[in-house]
């Protein structure tokens, strides 16, 4: 089974009002619980869906997501997508490149201080990546669809691990998938067999700057 569970420290519960260095706010509900480490991502999608029905009404025009990582020294990124749909459809209605230092296939070196402050990650001290600002205003109109996809066949990704609530404590749902569901185009459909009935994986806070 693909999903390992870990209990963290129940000071993770209040992890995303505590955490330093976050001075945006909330657009949904983050990851407020207990994080597990769930493994072994080459190859991968992970697929998360920020629900309009989730949308907080804050004021601003961009939007950051933020990736939490519990293990492994590199993550090898082949690709990175937001996905429009209106509310309740999967029919793409708009496809946003998602982007880290510029790339939509960025490599993240997890073993370096500087992006994760804590040298040795675990599902205790998770590394919250933020990703590139986004120049758009989620509408609760739309339900939108984060996918990042893993590259294949990579050693790395093969002893990643990323975050997942122990608890579900959150209004982002999220499920993954061994293709590539990166390279949809508009007017396509994400698979109505992927299902969205889970928490979030590796997806934990989407904030407005």
């Amino acid at each position: 089974m693909k999903t390992i569970f870990k209990l963290a420290k129940l000071t993770l519960m209040v992890f995303a009002v505590s955490m330093p260095g976050f001075a945006a706010e909330n657009l949904e509900r983050g990851v407020v619980g207990p994080v597990g480490s769930n493994g072994s991502w080459s190859g991968d999608s992970a697929i998360s869906l920020i629900p309009g029905a989730g949308l907080i009404p804050i004021a601003g025009s961009t939007t950051a997501f933020y990736l939490g990582f519990t293990a492994g020294t590199e993550a090898d990124i082949n690709n990175m997508v937001l996905y429009t749909t209106r509310r309740g459809s999967l029919k793409i209605t708009a496809v946003t490149p998602i982007t880290l230092g510029g790339s939509s296939s960025p490599t993240i070196n997890l073993a370096s201080t500087s992006v994760c402050p804590v040298a040795e990650i675990s599902f205790n001290n998770p590394c919250i990546v933020e990703l590139d600002t986004v120049p758009i205003k989620l509408t609760a109109l739309s339900d939108y669809y984060l996918v990042v996809y893993f590259t294949a066949s990579d050693a790395n990704n093969g002893s990643l691990g990323v975050t997942e609530p122990v608890f579900g404590q959150s209004s982002l749902r999220g499920t993954y998938t061994n293709t590539d569901q990166s390279r949809l185009t508009v007017g396509a459909s994400l698979p109505s067999s992927l299902g969205f009935t889970g928490p979030p994986f590796l997806l934990m806070y989407v904030m407005n700057h």
